[in-house]
């Protein structure tokens, strides 16, 4: 994906990850999308990961991330049952149970293009709302707005959502 990026020679590319970014005080605004921030699977990973955006925030900068709430359970529909089509591509997850906040789960991706099924196992962390607080707390950082879902509707049991928008405080 990187080399495709790279088409681009007015955005800065750079390859690498939050544990390693030296940036200090230089973005209005930085975002992590797709759900991304589930991948951070421990404490000290989503720490670094909060000080480092902390570090890389102009004062009073922001920055955006959604993630699944586990109120709504959205894992009880990654089930064989539930299949994707992309073009010729059929792709369905199998999770395993909810346990200390993780799901792991495997998908399958079948073509007819393709001599075997092929398989991804992924683990996701899911934290509910005062404890995502916590930890924007801890790093120093303050909650702006958080909402359920992106047309800015609260967060209750039933929003599929948590999407944040944090600030570094001007001082």
């Amino acid at each position: 994906m990187l080399l495709q990026a790279r088409r681009r020679d007015d955005v800065e590319w750079v390859h690498g990850d939050l544990s390693t970014a030296a940036w200090d005080g230089e973005f209005d605004f930085a975002v992590m999308t797709g759900h991304a921030f589930q991948v951070l699977l421990t404490d000290e990973e989503l720490r670094t990961a909060f000080a480092a955006i902390r570090r890389a925030l102009k004062p009073g900068g922001r920055f955006g991330f959604d993630t699944r709430n586990p109120a709504r359970r959205a894992w009880e529909r990654w089930t064989p049952s539930n299949v994707w089509e992309a073009g010729e591509v059929r792709s369905w997850n199998d999770a395993g149970p909810f346990e200390n906040g993780y799901v792991s789960f495997t998908t399958t991706y079948e073509s007819p293009d393709w001599d075997a099924p092929r398989y991804s196992e992924s683990t996701l962390r899911f934290l509910d709302v005062p404890s995502l607080n916590e930890f924007i707390d801890e790093a120093g950082l303050v909650v702006d707005e958080q909402y359920g879902y992106w047309d800015r509707s609260p967060v209750t049991a039933d929003s599929p959502e948590i999407v944040t928008i944090v600030r570094r405080p001007l001082t």
